[in-house]
């Protein structure tokens, strides 16, 4: 027998999240106070400025959390698809009825605010996918409900792409962290996980490279994932003999290359070796690699074009830069050298608040929204950016327990998309600001400027902080 008890979510509310939600939104809006502070508005709370604009957009947020509190919790479950759809619905209206801003029509200008509905779309898919996952009879490597992941996820993502915002467009790829979760095979998360490697590998070599490549790393992989005892005798004989070889070649010919690079050259050349002798014995798996192989060649023959036709000139600049295919430290790259200047400023403890130079005579661009960490680093220093970094870690942390902890599916696969998107974000987002990332124009969760992303970074936390809070309202 199901009996149901009713639950103060208020009192069973996950504390922690929600202390670590609050501490980012203040530290946030502190950190945009700093970023744009003007002695002729310095009051806080100034609503002509964007410090008191984004207090108001706090308000609102912690408003929308708490209605999202007093709504049942079987809500979202039964209506993730309406409300998938609608959103959907919404993303294709945008792109007719939108406003245009820095190129994009992304935006919805209401009243003189501007809301992006590609920021809500995320909570709207996790709620989706979440629905399907859970429902009766499904399974992961079924060829029907993969098509239907693939939908839900490509549908949001192409409207994205049109705009173009290919920022967002890529967050879509973070809900791999959950699929994985779920039970996506080991060998196809490898696989998305290197798609960036072959993205850059694509960048730099020509396609007859690419192939030699591509031999030789799947070739290996199989070597490493089959560790057979054939396969290791192989690989140790292998690298004595190559490293004999080439040492004897770099002591005869004078060719100095250092013993890292020995030793780099003979794992790889020992590995690929004895898996070709492995392979003799598996002819199986031959057609598999060359599946393998024609699949990755024809996604790196696809990146040329897709740099060229679907990428703007500035977002290929910035990709160019950042793989040192290009140098333009006044130009494209200003922001993220400027932003790295700033960084590298603040030392260890910081110059103080409302000190940082780089930031009070505005060197860096877009240091309210994109580049905000940046001015954490010149006035927080070292210490006050591990703070930050570990409260995003603390948060990540708690929301994995609570996903874990969760009776229904549904709650658990949604607290993982929850997780997946927020530090897809988080990550993304502080890399651009250091310059290991190329600069895809996406806002650090519950912190950078902007009501749209609050908003919907509130909304996605807090539906399912409303799910942990009431998952022990029904007991068997």
């Amino acid at each position: 027998m199901r009996i149901q008890r009713s639950i103060n979510v208020f009192n069973t509310v996950d504390k922690p999240a929600l202390f670590i939600y609050l501490a980012l939104v203040v530290l946030g809006w502190l950190n945009i106070y700093a970023a744009v502070y003007n002695e002729e508005h310095s009051s806080i709370f100034d609503l002509s400025q964007r410090y008191g604009k984004q207090l108001i957009w706090i308000a609102a947020a912690i408003v929308t959390g708490w209605i999202i509190f007093l709504i049942d919790f079987r809500f979202y479950e039964y209506f993730a698809y309406p409300i998938y759809i609608f959103f959907v619905l919404i993303l294709a209206a945008v792109l007719v009825l939108g406003t245009e801003i820095h190129g994009a029509r992304a935006w919805f200008s209401l009243g003189g605010f501007n809301i992006q509905p590609a920021e809500f779309a995320k909570f709207a898919t996790a709620l989706a996918l979440a629905r399907l996952m859970s429902s009766y009879n499904f399974q992961l490597l079924n060829l029907r409900s993969a098509l239907l992941i693939g939908i839900i996820l490509t549908v949001p993502m192409g409207l994205i792409a049109l705009q173009p915002d290919m920022g967002s467009t890529l967050v879509f790829a973070s809900f791999a962290f959950m699929l994985y979760r779920e039970g996506l095979p080991r060998w196809i998360f490898a696989i998305f996980l290197l798609l960036p490697v072959l993205f850059i590998i694509s960048m730099f070599f020509s396609a007859a490279t690419i192939i030699v490549l591509l031999v030789i790393l799947s070739l290996a992989f199989f070597g490493f994932s089959n560790p057979t005892p054939r396969y290791i005798i192989y690989a140790v004989i292998m690298f004595t003999a190559f490293t004999l070889l080439l040492s004897t070649v770099n002591y005869l010919f004078h060719l100095n290359y250092s013993m890292a690079i020995i030793l780099l050259a003979t794992t790889v050349l020992s590995a690929t070796t004895a898996g070709i002798l492995s392979l003799v014995f598996k002819i199986r798996y031959v057609f598999f690699s060359l599946f393998l192989l024609a699949a990755t060649l024809g996604f790196s023959r696809s990146v040329n074009y897709a740099f060229d036709k679907l990428l703007k000139p500035h977002q290929q600049q910035r990709i160019n830069i950042l793989l040192g295919l290009e140098s333009d430290a006044k130009g494209v790259g200003y922001n993220v050298n400027q932003s790295m200047i700033a960084i590298g400023s603040g030392g260890f403890t910081g110059k103080g608040y409302l000190q940082g130079t780089q930031t009070k005579y505005n060197f860096v661009p877009e240091q309210t929204t994109d580049f905000i960490f940046c001015t954490v680093g010149e006035e927080w220093g070292f210490l006050g950016s591990l703070l930050i970094v570990a409260l995003y870690t603390w948060l990540a942390i708690r929301l994995i327990i609570m996903a874990e902890r969760q009776r229904s599916m549904f709650a658990r696969i949604y607290g993982y998309g929850v997780t997946s998107v927020l530090f897809f974000h988080v990550a993304i987002n502080i890399g651009m600001t250091i310059g290991i990332f190329p600069v895809i124009g996406i806002p650090l969760p519950f912190f950078s400027y902007g009501g749209s992303s609050l908003w919907a970074f509130t909304i996605l936390l807090f539906i399912f902080l409303n799910f942990d809070a009431r998952r022990l309202e029904i007991m068997h």
